[in-house]
């Protein structure tokens, strides 16, 4: 059994906080530059470089990527031989959000109750998610999600018969009623079996798979290819204005479901795909 003060913690937390608003990672980068140099559309590729200028500036100014910067999604991967010490795990984190929203000059955006509408002033509480692995670590991930994508979100619960075809025509559906509003080039992450609520979990999950990490399922695999084409076809483009980049990667995760159900869920997300891993 190996102790983990909860302290650690709020200290991960806090620092990744600024630096998932600050730094994006880069295999997004990559992939923002990749489409900048072969998008044929010149209003696309000046879109383009328009958002790699702004990473720059965020970089070296230590200037946040968005103003919108996010809702607070701690993913805490706790090994089963770790003892927790120190206080309660969930304080930990808000503490952590707490001072490194307040630390970084980041905008909060968290309401405490939804249709009262009363800011909570910290960007707290986080949305935690708890998972039990194997092991002495605990791996923390941190993602600060924008609603201007996560409005753009969508789940269905598709019958059996949908098939292939009917999960992937609905993606697709989904990414072309969003248009302009995510702020394309968008990432989109897909969750698909499971049940209503697991589905839009494995969905966010899959928003923080590399993009140069492949699907281990050669059919899936297929399928985002496939997905990422067909979405880019619709010509959203950059912003809304048009070309061939509207989507930078997409990313599939899937679990068992009942014989009877076929649930479906799209995480949209922005270019600024926001996220930090730490492990302690």
């Amino acid at each position: 059994m190996r102790s983990v003060d909860v302290k650690e913690i709020a200290d991960a937390v806090a620092e990744m906080a600024k630096e998932s608003n600050y730094f994006l990672g880069e295999d997004v980068k990559c992939a923002i530059q990749k489409r900048a140099q072969e998008e044929p559309w010149p209003v696309a590729k000046s879109v383009l470089e328009k958002i790699e200028e702004n990473i720059g500036i965020a970089e070296e100014g230590v200037f946040p990527l968005c103003q919108d910067t996010g809702l607070a999604c701690v993913f805490l991967e706790i090994g089963q031989d770790v003892h927790l010490t120190g206080g309660f795990v969930e304080d930990a984190v808000n503490e952590g959000v707490r001072r490194g929203y307040r630390d970084g000059y980041l905008r909060k955006s968290v309401v405490r109750d939804p249709l009262r509408r009363i800011n909570t002033g910290d960007n707290t509480p986080a949305h935690i998610h708890y998972e039990i692995v194997p092991g002495d670590q605990v791996k923390i991930t941190f993602a600060a999600k924008g609603f201007g994508s996560e409005n753009m979100s969508r789940i269905k619960m598709l019958p059996p018969s949908a098939g292939a075809e009917g999960v992937m025509d609905f993606i697709v559906k989904t990414c072309e009623e969003a248009g302009a509003n995510p702020c394309p080039p968008i990432v989109v992450g897909v969750g698909i079996g499971g049940t209503f609520d697991k589905a839009a979990l494995m969905a966010k999950e899959a928003l923080l798979i590399p993009f140069d990490r492949p699907n281990p399922d050669a059919f899936y695999a297929e399928m985002e290819e496939k997905l990422l084409r067909r979405i880019n076809d619709l010509g959203i483009g950059p912003q809304g204005f048009g070309g061939e980049t509207t989507a930078l990667s997409v990313k599939i995760k899937t679990a068992p479901t009942h014989i009877a159900g076929l649930p479906v869920a799209v995480n949209i997300n922005c270019h600024v795909s926001r996220h930090a891993e730490r492990t302690l």
